[in-house]
């Protein structure tokens, strides 16, 4: 068993952040009402703070109906949680608000093409965040900044300083109430960010799931037509698209998996990029990522449950997709490591290059060099955790995922962070074949 100090472990919010739940707490336990939050009082105080009405089309009211009252029920959110959810759902609606008045003010947004999307996917935790990273310094290529899915309007540069400001100020802040998050995953307002949240203003979104446990909102969230969700997410990109002009847009999250249906009916052209990990070790990874972001928001965090949902949701919505992706034409998605990209980044980034046909310039090549060195300079510290902190096993994480195992050769032989080998020897002879090599790791991880 490996024996030292996992990232988990660590967690213990600072002095003031642990006063501030404490009077939570105790107003509670006093019997004190707390403001509930309700759908109807919140989409009108935001109507109120924007001086708007018109949310645009699609209806969003039900699923923030259910996304509240799961976490009324089931979150368990502390004095910090509910306030910053009720403070998120406002910034969500009153970004809504916002973008469908500029719309009407700026009728080109409506005639923005969204053509051949590049969506980078695969296991949580496993190079995608890196591999979006070095792909947008090519200036061929965009993706969404923080700043800009935080606060989308106007779509102009005016106030561009002071809307990268503030969002500078709330990362500052979330790093200050949860300081181990930082070893996990880079915060930062000009960072590219994963594209989930550009669905967000729809409530169908599995980014609250993320955030908060919210079991029954999950469930409901699961059996949803997400078309709706994803033309909302090509709106969102014609809005930003109309502020800054781009190529090829370079958009990622894992979560995209479990939609590809509807994502392909909105882009009917997009290409994809699946990135390959090991499931013994994106699962800890991910169980603990999870674990750590809904400790800034409840005292009541259980990280089996994490785990227990991170398996069942991404073994299955694994087998989804690798069906899916086998209707595709091949010449529309890459594979790629996740330790060709921790181990030579720039030659992932030329297969990738490669394999669409793409022109990679000596100029974007040197800037993604100029990256890699940086990113590796500027690490805070190890991201470390261990499946026996979730209650699971490598024996029950490669039984789960056994049928994607088998098909890219994926086995686990990171002695730090899980030296268990697999049940099926088979998977060895697969790996060698296809060329997939776990191999051990003493400084942390790629992030994403």
């Amino acid at each position: 068993m490996n024996t030292s100090v996992t990232t988990l472990r660590q967690i213990r919010p600072l002095l003031p952040v642990r006063l501030l739940n404490g009077c939570g707490a105790l107003l509670g336990e006093t019997r004190i009402p707390s403001a509930r939050a309700h759908a109807t009082d919140l989409i009108e105080t935001a109507k109120r703070r924007c001086r708007l009405d018109d949310f645009g089309e699609g209806e969003f009211f039900d699923a923030l109906s259910r996304l509240l009252e799961s976490c009324h029920s089931e979150a368990r959110l502390n004095l910090i949680g509910k306030v910053a959810l009720r403070t998120n759902i406002l910034q969500t609606l009153c970004s809504r608000l916002r973008m469908e008045r500029d719309r009407q003010l700026y009728p080109n947004i409506a005639q923005q093409k969204i053509q051949e999307p590049l969506f980078i996917v695969g296991l949580p935790r496993s190079g995608t965040t890196l591999l979006q990273t070095l792909l947008t310094v090519d200036q061929n290529h965009r993706s969404p900044l923080m700043w800009e899915v935080m606060m989308p309007s106007p779509p102009t540069r005016t106030g561009e300083k002071r809307r990268i400001h503030r969002a500078r100020q709330s990362c500052n802040f979330f790093n200050w109430l949860a300081p181990t998050f930082r070893y996990v995953h880079a915060v930062g307002a000009e960072l590219p960010q994963e594209c989930i949240g550009l669905m967000t203003p729809t409530f169908l979104s599995d980014q609250f799931d993320t955030m908060y446990y919210v079991p029954s909102y999950r469930a409901w969230f699961f059996r949803q037509d997400l078309r709706p969700a994803y033309q909302y997410h090509y709106r969102f990109l014609q809005h930003l698209q109309f502020r800054r002009a781009a190529h090829r847009w370079i958009l990622k999250a894992p979560t995209h998996m479990f939609a590809i249906p509807a994502l392909l009916s909105v882009y009917p052209d997009a290409l994809f990029v699946q990135t390959h990990r090991t499931p013994v070790d994106a699962m800890a990874s991910v169980s603990s990522l999870v674990t750590i972001l809904r400790s800034a928001f409840s005292n009541a965090v259980d990280p089996f449950i994490a785990c227990r949902e991170a398996i069942h949701y991404w073994s299955e919505t694994l087998q989804k997709f690798l069906h899916e992706r086998d209707q595709l034409p091949k010449n529309r998605i890459c594979d790629v490591d996740y330790h060709e990209i921790s181990r030579d980044p720039i030659a992932a980034v030329r297969r990738i290059y490669d394999r669409f046909g793409w022109s990679l310039s000596r100029e974007a090549e040197q800037r993604m060099r100029v990256l890699v060195t940086s990113h590796a300079q500027r690490q805070p510290g190890n991201h470390r955790y261990h499946l026996s902190d979730f209650g699971s096993s490598a024996e029950e994480v490669l039984g789960a995922f056994e049928a994607y195992c088998t098909r890219f050769g994926l086995v686990s032989f990171d002695g730090e962070k899980d030296s268990s080998a697999p049940r099926n020897s088979s998977l060895s002879q697969v790996q060698r074949r296809s060329g997939f090599v776990s191999l051990t790791r003493n400084n942390g991880e790629v992030a994403g």
